[in-house]
């Protein structure tokens, strides 16, 4: 195994913000993780991407401290998790699967309640109170009680109070859970925003789009061990790259639309036919060039088309491809829920404080 960790305490200062090798946690017979290694490049979002009961929550609670673990090793901040619990608390933030923030309080108030759990004096809890309400997008509902905000408005506000310190690294935990859409898409944007001013940010997640969409980097861990780590894009090149997807009108034509795409498509190739569909796609190189010949040769044949484009694969094709099942099938093997503490939200930020 390669060793991510010096034993001299060097990696403080090294391009990473988060190293772990090797990881093991037990419950019971249960292994919610069996040698993890992870290593989060400074300044960047990186995605763990994995299915219920794969791990990902253990990963967290182990590095921020909530968690020891039964075997291996692991920094973040340049400090050890196990030897220096205190810095490692000192120089992160978190934020779980469900917000940490209460209903009662406004905005303000709850900010800068845990601004002086933080131990910061009243003055400047109010002042970092406002920075951050300003931050993220939330002056206009700051003197507002919480249950009148949306899922979206609480998570931002969650994500606020996790910022309080201005911390190192951040973690999140499936921050998007049971979100809607559009309240989805007001957590990511927080997420860029805060990348963009230099926070490291770990975040975990089940959904492919999140960390296709957030992530400079990806992680992919199933029954606890890392079983692929790059960029999303290098990702989906290695289960294939751009390809040209058909949809016929006609279930009669499917067979003149194949002998068109085997035409284009990448040599050594052949279509990919699904009958009932009516849908055909075939890997090609020349994106471009092949979509033109095709939709040429497909209107002089007179084919009716219902759909034609380019595609890439996604990263549920990825995950479905490195594991052989999806992102939802985890927690039925028996590493999942209930067995492995995986379903443990971490919601007391105080506890890392």
């Amino acid at each position: 195994m390669t060793t991510l960790i010096g034993d001299t305490g060097a990696g403080r200062h090294t391009e990473h913000a988060v190293l772990a090798e090797g990881l093991v946690k037990r419950y019971g017979d249960k292994r919610a993780l069996d040698g993890l290694d992870l290593a989060v490049r400074r300044g960047t979002v990186h995605g763990v991407l994995g299915p219920n009961g794969a791990g990902k929550t253990t990963a967290v609670r182990i590095l921020t401290t909530l968690v020891r673990p039964d075997a291996g090793r692991a920094t973040v901040a340049g400090h050890d998790v196990a030897r220096e619990p205190d810095r490692v608390r000192r120089g992160i933030g978190l934020a779980g699967q469900y917000a940490a923030v209460d209903e009662i309080l406004t905005g303000r108030q709850n900010l800068e309640m845990f601004g002086r759990l933080f131990h910061l004096g009243a003055r400047r809890a109010r002042q970092r109170a406002g920075e951050l309400l300003e931050r993220f997008a939330l002056t206009e509902a700051a003197d507002k009680p919480l249950k009148t905000y949306s899922g979206g408005m609480r998570r931002r506000l969650d994500l606020a109070a996790g910022m309080i310190l201005a911390p190192e690294v951040l973690f999140l935990d499936e921050p998007t859970t049971g979100l809607d859409p559009r309240s989805r898409n007001e957590v990511w944007d927080a997420v860029r925003s805060m990348a963009a001013a230099g926070t490291t940010v770990l975040l975990t997640t089940q959904y492919l789009e999140e960390a296709d969409r957030l992530a400079d980097r990806v992680t992919v861990i199933d029954r606890g061990v890392r079983i692929a780590d790059d960029t999303p894009a290098a990702l989906k090149s290695a289960v294939g790259g751009d390809r040209v997807e058909v949809v016929v009108y006609d279930a009669a034509d499917v067979p003149a639309a194949a002998e068109v795409l085997a035409r284009v498509a990448d040599e050594g190739t052949e279509p990919y036919v699904d009958p009932e569909e009516r849908r055909l796609h075939a890997p090609v190189t020349d994106r471009v060039a092949a979509l033109t010949e095709a939709a040429r040769a497909l209107q002089d044949l007179g084919v009716g088309v219902e759909d034609i484009g380019l595609r890439r694969p996604t990263l549920d094709e990825v995950f479905l491809r490195l594991t052989g099942h999806r992102t939802d099938a985890g927690a039925e093997d028996g590493h999942g829920n209930g067995t492995t503490g995986e379903s443990d939200t971490t919601k007391e930020r105080e506890t890392v404080a």
